[in-house]
């Protein structure tokens, strides 16, 4: 845990933390779910590469079906984005975008597309509620706020089009009313969609991964594997000076795929989001913030998007950081100026927490699910990985098992990458920059 380098910045508490603050209520937990690399087998059934929603979800539906499961992770069980989110869960049609879709994969691919996404929603509630896991689930909706008056219509048109293709519940709102749905005047009218919502995304990870062991699964974190070779029907893993042998290897590291997973790496994104938590404030202004305890967002290009805690005495903010590396000084700041430009209220509450993680995208903007040279994997979530990877991850899990029901709408589309990209986006900040740029236009 990372203390403030700087107490002296305006905008930071005196005892400010560079650490994810859903860790203040899980990090226990999960420390204590993560298993010493003095345990690891020299063979096993299956070997899970990361320890966070994808991997945990696939552990889950393996060790239930009797086989034997190892989960390895660089760090710890959920180290990465899977304590680092914001916790909003819901189909997130937005991010993909239908006419995007149609436009690459045809209306009918398009469609089944975006009904997945659907799925993956429904799919963790389920999960959450019959594996009885306490993380905060609220379905209490989500608006996306249109930052200028012209993104008004084209959400207008864009739900309209979503109402068509799938049962979305989605309903308009006008400037005039948005005050009901935020506590602020910085969006020109914007959509509510209804079946969305949030979670504690530390409580969650913690609690799948309850489950995974209690089935059985073995989770042991400090094991990054540096490599793997495949003999014969065997494959063999290095971790660190140790030899492990396994039938089955998920690849399930997203936005934390190592150079040892090369043809993974040269398909992801890694691309760095950062998160601030203000200190506690009282509960009637959030409730000011956010009557209905939505989840809240706007059409920005830097696409901020930001909820109330579980408690309800803090707003919790994340964006995207314009560097590749993590640098709180520089991204607390920034956020905090665009919590304070969407909420004036807040000037004068400081920020506790500051963090940042990596989220996977693809160069298509779907994620991705199959095998390549007999490794399967699960990954490239486009910023919407709550509910998609742990659907995937349990799909996934299904397929290595020969299971008709792993099929998903993704099986069909080609995992492609860009000519001399390597998996370290160095472009991305020159990117970042210009979108900033283009949202002050």
């Amino acid at each position: 845990m990372a203390s403030n380098p700087n107490v002296n910045s305006p905008h930071l508490t005196a005892d400010f933390r560079n650490d994810s603050y859903w860790l203040d209520a899980a990090g226990a937990a999960l420390d204590d779910l993560t298993g010493a690399p003095e345990t690891l087998p020299k063979r096993t059934e299956v070997v899970v590469i990361g320890a966070g929603y994808t991997g945990l979800s696939a552990a889950l539906e393996l060790s239930r079906a009797g086989r034997d499961v190892l989960v390895l992770d660089a760090v710890a069980v959920g180290a990465g984005c899977s304590s680092r989110n914001g916790g909003l869960v819901g189909p997130s049609f937005h991010k993909l975008g239908l006419d995007g879709l149609k436009k690459s994969h045809g209306t009918k691919k398009a469609h089944s597309v975006i009904a997945e996404s659907r799925d993956c929603l429904e799919f963790l509630v389920d999960l959450i509620e019959n594996e009885n896991i306490d993380c905060d689930l609220r379905r209490s909706g989500r608006f996306r706020g249109a930052d200028k008056p012209e993104h008004y219509e084209d959400l207008a048109r864009e739900v309209e089009g979503l109402q068509k293709a799938v049962d979305l519940e989605a309903d308009m709102v006008p400037r005039t009313e948005q005050r009901a749905e935020i506590g602020s005047d910085a969006y020109h009218g914007g959509v509510v969609y209804h079946r969305d919502g949030h979670l504690h995304p530390g409580q969650y990870v913690a609690g799948l991964a309850a489950r995974a062991a209690a089935a059985g699964a073995r989770i042991v974190g400090q094991s990054a594997v540096t490599a793997i070779r495949r003999e014969a029907a065997t494959f063999v893993l290095a971790v660190g000076t140790r030899r492990i042998e396994a039938d089955q290897v998920l690849v399930a590291t997203n936005g934390y795929t190592p150079p040892a997973l090369g043809w993974f790496r040269r398909r992801i994104l890694p691309i760095r989001s950062a998160m601030i938590a203000t200190e506690a404030v009282e509960p009637s202004l959030i409730r000011e913030l956010s009557p209905k305890d939505r989840c809240l967002g706007g059409t920005s290009r830097l696409m901020l998007y930001y909820r109330p805690s579980s408690d309800g005495t803090r707003m919790i903010l994340g964006g995207r950081t314009f560097h590749l590396d993590d640098r709180p000084m520089s991204y607390t700041k920034d956020l905090h100026g665009q919590l304070v430009r969407i909420f004036p209220q807040l000037a004068e509450v400081r920020i506790s927490h500051g963090w940042s993680g990596t989220v996977a995208y693809t160069f298509d903007h779907v994620p991705h699910i199959g095998q390549h040279k007999g490794l399967y994997y699960a990954m490239g979530y486009c910023g919407s990985g709550v509910g998609r990877s742990t659907f995937y991850g349990n799909r996934i899990a299904k397929k290595m098992m020969g299971d008709p029901q792993g099929a998903t709408a993704l099986d069909d589309l080609d995992f492609k990458t860009k000519p001399f990209y390597t998996g370290t986006p160095w472009f991305l900040p020159a990117i970042l920059r210009w979108h900033a740029f283009m949202d002050k236009r």
